[in-house]
């Protein structure tokens, strides 16, 4: 691994000696905190571990507006251009991040969109871009709105900023690319911002997708939902702005933290960027290379030292190369995820298994076997497969040729559900999901029998948020039915619980309100018609049943369904 490093570092030095393109884009990127974000200095403690590992493509250089015009129409460009220096200097392309907020600027509050103060706000667009116009060429317009933004400010307000940074940005600079953002993978605010006239003012999106990675990371079975991130934004787009259909997607932000585990972390990692580059995002950017005022999610603690993270990066690189090619996905023993790429010196299989006991797959032959957090290699028949990611170098041409047969296809959680009419989730001895999928999976269903019936109780953790199968209902407001078949606990203790829902609008509680379970003699059937839902998987998840806490979730429930009522 060692010599590895020292090879990679050698070969960016190299790459150092020729100017690189500021429009580059690969999939192998890297975020930072503030604190670590602020000058050549902060840089150094850690950004030279990220160049020798191959990472080239840097979220943002210290571009804040309080950073760059601490007074009113006085730049300090100090920072800004020692800090790009350093980062060339180290073989990265770094994009800038158009945000925040001027203590000077007195006709909006702080925390808010710079809406009443459109003027200065173009000002610092106009000058920051003109000035950076040969370093730097993508500019993300704030940091995850609605997020830093006023309470009661709306994706119509980020717009009035988009589309006035857009234009002062591409007349400073008419090849620059402007990015729309949201937090999370909150596409109903896109949605929102675009109807609002962001329309055509900007060249690409970016996500910071925590929520769905976090599921990924707690193994609870939904990748098929992380895969469909990118096909839902392409989705919205045909509908909003076809012009804009094809638009890079990036996604700025994405982490994992070390508290749920080191190792936790490196599968989390290698998951993130596997079926990141499978389903087509342009760029990923980890957050964090090093730790500093969030998580801890980075690669390196606050002392330098590299986690598996790390080295399960590294590897990625080494095998996948720059600029992998996607070549399709297949099931191994027809249930374990595997996603096939052509890198640099051949073929690679990323493959994984479901939660609970290994499982041994055999191929036809002899197969190189690559370790992601320790870089080693055994070659043998049979793989035993767990959450643990691993690679396979040299797959069997049969598998590889499958793969390619279902690029382009949904990943299948459990069927096809697309011209299903309804979907359910019932527990009957055991969870059965039939295209309606919990976060809490088979491990915590609980199976609780009760009154001579299967039921799990309301209380299970992650038993209360649901999700939708891609295929059955994704992004298109479809009027539905949703049904509950619940009871109270023996003790017959008061429970209840409200519906909330994925809107056009975003989460929504249903009309209904606050649903009290009658008593325990009898199972009891409560009903929702929803005519706005638009599931996204904003948070990783598309409804809930909330009792607010832990006093009222003392329920049995026996099954949910999702009906499409047209």
């Amino acid at each position: 691994m060692k010599h590895f490093l020292r090879l990679a570092a050698a070969l960016a030095c190299l790459t150092n000696l020729h100017a690189a393109d500021p429009l580059e884009l690969g999939p192998f990127g890297i975020g930072s905190c503030h604190i670590n974000n602020r000058s050549p200095e902060d840089a150094a403690r850690w950004v030279p571990q990220m160049q020798a590992i191959g990472l080239r493509y840097y979220r943002s250089s210290c571009t804040g507006w309080a950073q760059v015009e601490p007074e009113e129409g006085k730049f300090d460009w100090k920072a800004l251009d020692a800090h790009i220096a350093y980062l060339q200097e180290h073989g990265f392309i770094t994009g800038g991040l158009l945000n925040g907020g001027v203590r000077w600027n007195t006709l909006d509050k702080s925390g808010a969109l710079p809406v009443n103060n459109l003027p200065a706000w173009s000002r610092y667009v106009s000058e920051i871009v003109k000035h950076s116009k040969d370093r730097i060429k993508r500019w993300e317009i704030w940091n995850e709105p609605p997020n830093g933004t006023g309470k009661d400010q709306t994706p119509a307000d980020y717009a009035k900023i988009v589309i006035s940074a857009y234009d002062a940005a591409k007349a400073a600079d008419p090849t620059c690319q402007i990015g729309l953002a949201t937090k999370s993978v909150h596409i109903n605010y896109l949605d929102q911002a675009i109807r609002a006239e962001a329309k055509d003012h900007f060249d690409y999106i970016t996500l910071h997708p925590y929520e769905v990675l976090n599921g990924i990371a707690d193994n609870a079975g939904t990748e098929a939902v992380y895969m469909n991130i990118v096909p839902v934004v392409r989705k919205m787009l045909a509908a909003l702005n076809p012009e804009k259909v094809n638009v890079p997607i990036l996604f700025t932000e994405i982490g994992c933290d070390v508290k749920k585990g080191a190792d936790t972390q490196a599968h989390a990692l290698i998951k993130a960027y596997t079926m990141g580059i499978a389903q087509g995002v342009a760029c990923i950017q980890w957050f964090e290379g090093m730790d500093g005022d969030s998580g801890p999610l980075g690669l390196l603690d606050r002392k330098g030292v590299q986690r598996p993270s790390y080295t399960a990066m590294a590897q990625m690189i080494q095998h996948l190369g720059q600029h992998p090619e996607y070549l399709g996905w297949t099931l191994l023993n027809q249930k374990h995820y595997s996603f096939v790429f052509q890198g640099d010196k051949g073929t690679v299989m990323i493959t994984w298994g479901h939660k609970g006991p290994a499982d041994e797959v055999r191929f036809t032959k002899p197969v190189q076997q690559g370790n992601p957090l320790t870089g080693g290699v055994t070659s043998s028949e049979n793989v035993s497969l767990t959450v643990a990611p691993i690679f396979v170098l040299d797959a069997p041409d049969e598998i590889v040729n499958q793969a390619k047969l279902n690029k382009g296809k949904p990943l299948t959680w459990g069927g096809d559900y697309a011209e299903a009419k309804s979907i359910s989730v019932t527990v009957d001895g055991k969870q059965i999901e039939k295209g309606l999928h919990t976060l809490s999976g088979d491990s915590v269903a609980g199976a609780v029998v009760a009154y001579g019936g299967s039921a799990r109780a309301g209380n299970v953790p992650g038993g209360n948020l649901f999700i939708v199968d891609p295929t059955f209902l994704s992004y298109t407001s479809t009027p539905i039915e949703i049904t509950a078949v619940v009871r109270r606990n023996e003790g017959n203790d008061n429970a209840g619980f409200k519906l909330v829902y994925e809107s056009t609008k975003g989460f929504k509680t249903a009309k209904s309100g606050w649903f009290t379970v009658p008593d325990n003699k009898q199972w009891h059937t409560v009903r929702w018609q929803i005519d706005d839902a638009q599931f996204v998987n904003y948070w990783g998840y598309n409804f809930a049943l909330e009792s607010d806490g832990s006093q009222f979730n003392q329920y049995y429930l026996q099954s949910v369904t999702v009906t499409k009522r047209e």
